[in-house]
């Protein structure tokens, strides 16, 4: 693929931002990565033809860190670690309540109060096992569900409802599991079989990441809205988060491996970006990339449900028995398996379609 075959389709109110474009440009370089590699050694990639199939760029397109935010790729026989963003299933979580924004705004000093203590003054109160935690990693918010009970309902788990929980998995983009057979270069956060506490899990991290309690202030789509449990001037809960230092740990680990296989014959790419080939002779270090990106997704579900809980409690709280649901739970910081090939997200939530939706409660 040239980049001069790439065709943005935009309307006149839509400025893209000229050094994005530049950075997509150098990221694309990829591909003369690629024929280098493959001209270097021919076992490298495997039998498949490395390609970039597609690239598409979404709304928020602009420059980010080596790769511009709002940018998706399509490819085959390879993946890059790196067009997923460094906080692996960074996302979004929104829930809805059954409080109007008045009634927020009638108790903002004790809702202030509150979240201030739980979020930053050591209220998180999540106490966790080996057990739990591995389980966690593993199998993401089903094996939190499978191990709750070691929790025997303390500190913040007793906001953990397993009957509603169970529902919610249907609520969350893959179930909110990336299934593993184990954990990779976590042990230390792992612990040890006692219950403790740990400086990761209910964070909601740096960057652009928050807790927001917003208003619903104009509904498009009054029919969907309404099945969705949305209406005017109610106030939801939206949650933006992800992977934290689990993330950056495993994206070290990944880097690591990158490194080792790259042909020492030929220069080091100028962009700074490695392939990653689906290949018999680097078997090992693609089951390993697979192992430690769901370590930290599955990091991230548990991590927006925590955060989720985090409110949930401090709005029981201030306001006594209130409706707080979830509606759904989404990344826009990682690689899917897609029909033979490999789809990769950096900030561009998915948006799914009919057909992904059907015989769901979201097929509205």
């Amino acid at each position: 693929m040239q980049f001069d075959d790439i065709k943005f389709i935009k309307n006149d109110k839509i400025d893209f931002e000229k050094n994005a474009i530049e950075q997509l440009r150098s990221f694309l370089a990829i591909e003369n990565t690629i024929e280098q590699i493959a001209a270097a050694d021919p076992n490298f990639f495997g039998a498949d033809s490395p390609e970039i199939s597609q690239v598409a760029i979404t709304p928020d397109f602009h420059r980010g860190e080596s790769i511009p935010i709002g940018t998706v790729l399509l490819t085959n026989g390879f993946v890059i670690p790196q067009a997923m963003g460094s906080d692996i299933n960074c996302g979004m979580r929104l829930y809805t309540t059954d409080l109007s924004f008045d009634k927020i705004e009638a108790n903002l000093i004790a809702l202030e109060d509150k979240i201030r203590y739980v979020f930053f003054e050591g209220g998180r109160d999540i106490s966790m096992n080996r057990v739990q935690r591995e389980a966690m990693l593993r199998e993401g918010l089903i094996g939190v569900l499978d191990t709750y009970s070691n929790a025997k309902g303390s500190g913040l788990w007793r906001y953990y409802n397993a009957g509603r929980e169970e529902r919610d998995i249907n609520h969350i983009s893959e179930n909110g599991a990336y299934i593993t057979d184990c954990v990779i270069g976590l042990d230390s956060f792992l612990g040890g079989e006692s219950l403790t506490y740990d400086a990761q899990i209910g964070t909601i991290g740096g960057g652009n990441h928050f807790v927001e309690i917003q208003r619903v202030s104009r509904l498009y789509d009054t029919k969907t809205a309404n099945a969705w449990g949305l209406e005017t001037d109610q106030a939801v809960i939206m949650i933006h988060s992800g992977s934290l230092m689990i993330g950056q740990s495993c994206n070290f680990l990944m880097r690591e491996a990158l490194n080792k296989i790259y042909p020492q014959t030929i220069q080091k790419p100028e962009n700074g970006v490695y392939p990653l080939p689906q290949s018999e002779k680097y078997k090992e270090a693609w089951n390993e990339f697979w192992v430690l990106m769901s370590n930290a997704a599955n990091f991230a579900f548990a991590n927006r449900l925590f955060i989720g809980l985090m409110i949930k409690r401090i709005f029981l709280e201030v306001f006594g028995n209130c409706e707080f649901s979830l509606l759904y739970d989404a990344p826009h910081n990682l690689i899917w398996p897609h029909e033979g090939k490999f789809l990769h997200r950096k900030w561009a939530c998915p948006a799914r379609g009919f057909d992904q939706m059907a015989n769901t409660e979201y097929q509205k």
